[in-house]
């Protein structure tokens, strides 16, 4: 029996989306994390927004209070 997997959907995008709204650079965001004890440079933050980095519920859950919206706005048109 073959099993098929499923592929990951990328929130990326949307994260990036996000950040674009409000003007701010992936340094900033980056320094927000840092603020709500997330350890988190610029080059790695750079990696959710491409895909490359499957992101932890803690690290979602920092952005969508630093973007002051909600977990919806992450998975649009997903």
């Amino acid at each position: 029996m073959e099993q098929k997997l499923k592929q990951d959907r990328c929130i990326g995008g949307n994260i990036r989306a996000q950040r674009l709204r409000r003007g701010w650079t992936q340094e900033q965001v980056a320094a927000r994390l840092q603020l709500r004890g997330i350890n988190m440079s610029r080059d790695f933050y750079a990696h959710i927004e491409n895909g490359s980095y499957n992101i932890r519920v803690s690290e979602l859950a920092a952005l969508r209070q630093i973007f002051g919206c909600r977990y919806d706005d992450f998975f649009l048109g997903l």
